[in-house]
């Protein structure tokens, strides 16, 4: 890696401070370089992380952090703070289990304002830190960083909506990577910037108001012609008439520029935005040319940039985007529908081909679900591709617009379980629990990726509300075929007969989803029958009943929060068919996963197959145990 003097000299943004200004591009270009090194060498968000060098140098240059509060939203733009923020050195542990964390987090560092993962949140996040430190009586300033496609969540124009008739001293950064502005227009909204945040400006502005306040028709032409000039240079009427003071747009690269404009802004009252515009990938040309490529990266050499890999093993995303395209081709009342998760979800190649039935509705998840259910309503046959961390956020859609009206929309849920590296903001473990309490929902979990592309067309072909959950990444490598027959709704599958010679206690795992082959396992060791379930809801009552008949013991096995889950469900319909036989249930405690490889998660959890095996022997002939480790023994 290249030398970087000035960036070695910087532990903490009171260092940056104490430097003279005219050293900022120069530990801009050093803060780039050493940002490609590292993430090279751990993997990580990096395109939108190089668009934001230049802004993280300058807010923490301007603004006096961590008693000034910086919101970044959607995190994976905040590497530069991380760095400047005494946590350097700790990148080399970027995403690694007990390292940082890839997002903003309040327990690493107090320059950590707010944590985030999700996005959209930072505007309400910063004017409730606003309101409160008004409340409190103190002088303090608040940044709401939003950007890389945040502005389209619904949430961010409440908020908006909220802040500009209150009197609170926040400044939002609408961070726009997403469009590039030639530089005569650039320079020229560059110095109006300036000129409109300065005192000068602000004092004769302020003067002028409380001169003509006795002259109310002068009054009102002033504030016309002051819109009408401002209209002509900057696009920022929308923000105007919400209340907020509107400056740019400026450069974001631009860090000595940046610096000035926000040492003017601090110095503002009331709701203020200024409008950056950045590129993704800025600095490094192969994520600059390719910035969604870029957006997640693998280790890879930085002179070289990534290079092609071999061939993989398909995972379940892709598996769905060959049963859509599949089944689209078969079924014309298919529509596919994401919120702004287009490659991650997998409808890449949808898109291509069927462009008039593909719908990316940005970060609005709410909309994208009620949209669906409006499709249904005419005919249609929707499919929304979602992240299961990201469904929470549009329950009440999928319960009053969808399930309530019995509609068919097919919820294909990726990221379910473990995500890994992500941590617990995209943790997919409260699916199951959030959506098995919905009346008229079917409810599936594949044990393979034959499995996972019948289920889907299971769901595509029930007249109602459906969802299927599978995990991130590759199943155990099942081909998955052509098949777009359903499979036989509410039917598990035995996998593994126990042994009939009668010796010991006789006892039935239960697995629902990806963690078949560790009940497998398991089962060999002990002898156990084993169950694909396949439905969480509805159950197949009449397996339960046969096995409940012949065992002495069940255990549920899945990957997904213990509370509330599937094991749950089997013990609700023990109990209410008043069926007293011992039923433990594993899966993820009460308590969020960090970030780290799945494996390493799973086995913390007790979900390998030594844990499941440890903790099935820990409570042979044991009820209401507690297990080694903490994990609850027998339930029911």
């Amino acid at each position: 890696m290249q030398a970087t003097p000035l960036l070695d000299a910087i532990e903490w943004p009171s260092d940056l401070r104490a430097r003279p200004g005219a050293e900022l591009p120069e530990i801009a270009r050093e803060l780039r370089t050493f940002l490609i090194d590292s993430v090279s060498r751990t993997g990580g968000h990096l395109a939108a992380n190089l668009g934001t060098v230049e802004l993280a140098i300058a807010l923490h240059y301007a603004f006096d952090t961590p008693d000034d509060r910086i919101v970044w939203d959607v995190g994976h733009q905040a590497y530069a703070h991380k760095i400047l923020t005494g946590r350097r050195e700790a990148m080399a542990t970027l995403r690694q289990h007990g390292g940082l964390a890839g997002f903003p987090k309040r327990a690493e560092s107090e320059y950590d304002a707010f944590g985030a993962g999700h996005s959209s949140t930072s505007i309400s996040a910063a004017a409730g830190m606003a309101l409160a430190a008004r409340h409190a009586g103190l002088d303090r300033r608040h940044v709401a960083v939003i950007g890389d496609g945040a502005m389209t969540a619904g949430m961010a124009f409440e908020a908006l909506n909220h802040i500009g008739e209150l009197d609170c001293n926040l400044l939002v950064i609408l961070n726009d990577n997403d469009m590039s502005i030639s530089p005569n227009v650039g320079a020229m909204n560059q110095y109006f910037t300036r000129l409109l945040s300065g005192r000068l400006y602000s004092s004769m502005r302020e003067g002028s108001k409380r001169m003509l306040e006795f002259v109310p028709p002068m009054k009102a032409f002033a504030q016309r012609a002051e819109e009408h000039m401002k209209g002509m240079l900057v696009p920022g009427t929308l923000f105007e008439e919400l209340g907020f003071r509107y400056f740019g747009p400026v450069d974001g690269h631009d860090v000595s520029g940046l610096a000035g404009i926000l040492k003017n802004l601090r110095g503002g009252h009331g709701p203020q935005l200024l409008h950056v515009v950045t590129r993704k990938g800025q600095g490094y040309a192969p994520a600059e040319e390719d910035p969604c490529r870029y957006h997640g990266v693998s280790k890879f050499e930085p002179e070289n940039g990534l290079t092609p890999s071999g061939p993989k093993a398909p995972t379940y995303t892709d598996v769905f985007s060959q049963w859509l395209c599949d089944q689209a081709a078969a079924d014309e009342r298919l529509l596919g529908i994401t919120p702004a998760m287009r490659e991650g979800s997998g409808l890449v190649a949808f898109s291509e081909q069927y462009p008039q039935r593909y719908f990316d509705v940005g970060i609005a998840e709410q909309h994208a679900v009620t949209l669906a259910a409006g499709m249904a309503c005419e005919g249609q046959h929707p499919v929304v591709a979602i992240y299961s961390t990201f469904l929470q956020r549009a329950m009440d859609q999928v319960i009053h617009d969808v399930a309530l009206q019995d509609l068919p929309v097919l919820f294909a849920i990726d990221r379910a379980g473990i995500v890994g590296a992500d941590g617990p903001t995209h943790a997919g473990t409260f699916d199951i629990a959030l959506l098995r309490s919905v009346p008229n929902l079917l409810l599936m979990a594949p044990a393979d990726e034959a499995e996972c592309r019948r289920m889907l067309a299971t769901g595509f072909a029930w007249n109602g509300p459906a969802a299927v959950r599978y995990p991130r990444g590759s199943g155990p490598g099942t081909e998955p075929g052509d098949r777009l027959d359903p499979l036989p709704v509410g039917e598990a599958e035995i996998r593994r007969e126990a042994g009939a010679d009668g010796a010991g206690e006789r006892i039935a795992i239960l697995s629902f989803g990806a963690l078949l082959d560790t009940a497998l396992e398991a089962g060999e060791a002990l002898d156990a029958t084993v169950v694909n379930m396949r439905f969480v809801k509805p159950l197949d009552t009449a397996c339960l009943a046969r096995l409940a008949a012949e065992h002495d013991r069940l255990v549920t096995l899945e990957d997904h929060a213990r509370a509330g889950g599937a094991g749950s469900a089997v013990l609700e319909w023990l109990s209410a068919e008043g069926l007293d036989i011992p039923c433990q249930t594993l899966g993820i405690p009460d308590r969020f996963t960090e970030h780290g490889p799945r494996e390493t998660i799973l086995a913390e959890c007790g979900l390998d197959t030594a844990g499941v095996l440890a903790a099935i022997r820990h409570a042979a002939g044991q009820e209401n145990c507690a297990a080694p480790g903490g994990r609850l023994g027998f339930a029911g």
